[in-house]
């Protein structure tokens, strides 16, 4: 009877698990669908914005701009992490974090020095837990960032990069490419450059730009712009990737919860039949010793 007690203790511990699972799977889906929207909502606008400046930094060669100025003795390169605040996301932290530990190896061994600027609680425990110095960022973005808690971080980092404290700014974050794929990457924010694939030079359509203002007032509006919404492209990025990543987390939960309950009530019709067979066998018994 022990074991048979033990087996509905346990039963009934992964079912409370499995309804625990089962909804943060749905919670994560409906929050998938929100961060989802915003995501793609902006990139069409990014990717704009970013074309436009490279074509009109392509228009106007010899413009020399402050975000545009290489600063490679000027200081540390400055890392954003883009972690989360919660876990049961599966591998998500554990794969930023990863690819974020290979770029600061690279760069230390080419002998120069790396910022690295913290977002999220999974990061700046880890980081903690190894030792290593970084600068924590604000934790209460969220899974849901919006422009204007992002937009500090950027204008302080922007002013930073001018005033030549830091070489560099790249940013650490799981890049939503699909539904079915995302994956870990560095992305240069600073210094702007224009950056020609391949074969873009002879694909593109040449535009000659007549310019009112002047093309210096204009890139002044222009760059800052550019990197703010780049900046925050990378957190909503990070947002809905997060949310896939807890989504596919949980769904394997839930079905390990299942695969388990079937396999405890397998034990325990054994055990009770096993049980009801020794008691026949003892009335059994008894009826014989009477006869």
């Amino acid at each position: 009877m022990a074991n048979r007690r033990v087996l509905v203790k346990r039963r009934k511990a992964v079912r409370n698990i499995r309804k625990i699972t089962r909804t943060m799977q749905l919670i994560a889906t409906a929050r998938f669908q929100a961060a989802h929207n915003r995501a793609t909502a902006g990139k069409p606008y990014t990717e704009k914005l970013t074309q436009l400046v490279n074509d009109l930094s392509q228009a106007t060669e010899g413009l020399e701009h402050p975000l545009m100025e290489s600063h490679a003795d000027a200081g540390p390169q400055a890392l954003v992490i883009l972690t989360s605040n919660r876990g049961l996301c599966g591998g998500y932290n554990a794969n930023v974090l990863r690819v974020a530990r290979e770029f600061i190896a690279e760069r230390e061994t080419e002998g120069l020095a790396v910022e690295a600027t913290m977002v999220g609680k999974k990061g700046i425990g880890y980081f903690r837990f190894l030792g290593r110095a970084m600068v924590p960022a604000a934790t209460d973005i969220g899974d849901m960032p919006r422009f204007d808690q992002v937009e500090p971080l950027a204008n302080s980092l922007m002013e930073r990069f001018t005033a030549g404290e830091i070489a560099s700014l790249h940013v650490v974050y799981m890049q939503y490419i699909s539904a079915g794929r995302q994956r870990p990457v560095v992305e240069r924010i600073l210094p702007l450059t224009r950056e020609l694939t391949e074969g873009e030079q002879d694909t593109r359509t040449q535009v000659d730009y007549e310019f009112s203002p002047e093309p210096e007032k204009i890139l002044d509006e222009l760059l800052p712009a550019a990197v703010r919404v780049r900046f925050y492209q990378c957190f909503t990025d990070a947002a809905v990737s997060e949310q896939i990543a807890r989504m596919v987390a949980m769904k394997a939960a839930t079905e390990g919860a299942e695969d388990m309950i079937k396999r405890l009530t397998q034990q325990y019709n054994r055990a009770r039949q096993t049980q009801i067979t020794m008691e026949l066998l003892d009335i059994v018994g008894g009826a014989n010793a009477l006869a």
